[in-house]
Order: structure tokens, then sequence, then C-alpha cells
């Protein structure tokens, strides 16, 4: 297998020993929202094949359907040249311990050297075994409230997936799904100014400004909460239709910056 081979398929994920379907199926699921593939299961208890686990599965076939048994851990690892034990205690054993956003760093390393890279996950109630971290390079470990450490597998290889995909990524944002669009270029400080005494001349009109010789400490103040909101063209012309409206007169003409005439009526145009 290629190194784009392995970057494509991910770190193995292993459950040992899981106890319920049901947390393998939700495994996969969470594998499959972050674009991990090779997920290997460790005796499960409830046996295999398990209709639970396919419905947990939400969808994931293309994980779920690649799912492979082995009889022990030294079985699910002895392909991997990379593994990582996931663990919330803390072991009498000397080895490195990352968060989970190092490891995933390490272990994109290590596959576009051709290495392959595993995490292991352990049962329920009581984890992994002292032998079976022994068998990993590092620990990777959360960094959760020390008052509720519990956290479900599904949970866990949830957090592991994310950070694999995102140390592929250049930024947290690079990958994401959608924006939102901004038609709208920022506002020019002639349009931010024009807002500025449209606000004030309609202000002075209801007399607002009491008593009088506050007037301009006021304004200074109106000014600076303005410009704090970094507006654009469009939420200029929307605010000074605003403004207009609750003047209650007639649209009075304005001039843009490229010098054609508008009425503060057409923010909505």
């Amino acid at each position: 297998m290629s190194d784009s081979e392995l970057l494509i398929d991910g770190p193995a994920i292993i459950l040992v020993e899981p106890q319920l379907g049901e947390n393998i199926g939700t495994a996969a699921r969470a594998m499959a929202n972050f674009g991990l593939r090779d997920l290997r299961v460790v005796n499960p208890r409830d046996g295999w094949p398990s209709e639970s686990a396919r419905r947990a599965a939400s969808r994931a076939d293309h994980v779920f359907d690649r799912i492979r048994l082995f009889g022990t851990v030294e079985e699910a690892v002895a392909d991997l040249g990379y593994v990582a034990a996931t663990t919330a205690r803390p072991r009498e054993l000397a080895k490195t311990v990352r968060g989970p956003a190092s490891a995933a760093e390490m272990m994109r390393g290590r596959m576009m050297e051709g290495v392959r890279t595993g995490v292991l996950f352990g049962r329920e109630r009581i984890g992994l075994t002292n032998e079976e971290i022994s068998l990993a390079d590092e620990i990777v470990t959360l960094p959760i409230d020390p008052q509720f450490a519990s956290l479900n597998i599904a949970q866990a290889v949830l957090i592991v997936a994310y950070e694999w995909r995102r140390s592929g990524l250049e930024s947290e944002e690079a990958g994401l799904r959608f924006t939102t669009p901004n038609d709208s270029r920022p506002a020019t400080k002639e349009e931010l100014i024009g807002l500025f005494e449209h606000l004030e001349g309609a202000l002075d009109a209801v007399t607002f400004f009491r008593p009088v010789e506050k007037r301009p400490v006021v304004v200074h103040t109106l000014r600076a909460m303005l410009q704090k909101a970094q507006f654009t063209e469009k939420d200029i012309r929307t605010l000074r239709g605003v403004i207009a409206a609750l003047e209650n007169r007639p649209t009075r003409p304005r001039r843009r910056a490229d010098g054609t005439e508008t009425t503060s009526r057409e923010a909505d145009d």
C-alpha cells in the first residue's frame, strides 16, 4: 500500500473487547465523520456480526463493512509500526504522553513516511490493561475534567478522528463545509461619517442631546460605538434606511462616493 493510500485510510482504530455492539457502530460512525476507514475489533463480548452495531453505525457502511475481527491485541497491531494507547488514568509506564492533537500530528508524520499507525481504545468499564498499553509506543490522553474523566468509546474515537483530520488542514477553517457569503465591501470612512451625521441629525430633531452642552461627549461616544462594528457598505445603507424610516419624513438625496445620487430609503435595494 502506498503512502497516499495509507493516508486515505488513516490510522487504524482498535477497539479492545467492546461490551456493546452499539459502541462499535457509533465508533464506526465517528470515524466516517472524519475520514477514517480502518476499524479493528478485538474479541467483542456480544459476538459478531452484530445487528445492533450496524444500526448504530447509521449508514457508515464503507467503514462498517471493512471491520476486521481479531482474537488478541497482539494480532490486531501486528502490522503497525506505531501504536498509541488511550487511557484516562496515569500508569506506571515510562512512555511519552501526548494529547490528541499532538498524537495526530505524530501519526500523520509517520504515515507520510509509509509507517502504518493505530490507536488502541479499551473496554467500557476498565479500559486497557497495563500489559496492553505496554504494546503501544506512546500514550494518548485527553484534557478532560478530572472530576469526570469517564468518556464513552465513540466520544473518544470522535475526538481522535477529528484531530487526525485537523492535522491535515492548514487551518480549522480550511476544512469547513461552508461559509456565509459576504457580497458587500467594507464601508469607507466617507460612508461611515455620513451615517454618523445622519443619526446625529435625527437625534437633534427629537432633542435627544440634553443638556445641549453634553452633546459633544455623547456624539463621540456614539461614534466610537458604531466604529467598533466594522460595517459594510450594505450595513450603512440599511442603517440609514432605518433612521430615515424612524424620522418619518420624505427621503432626501445623498451622494455616493462614486458621485451618483441615491436616497436614504434605498437600503433594501
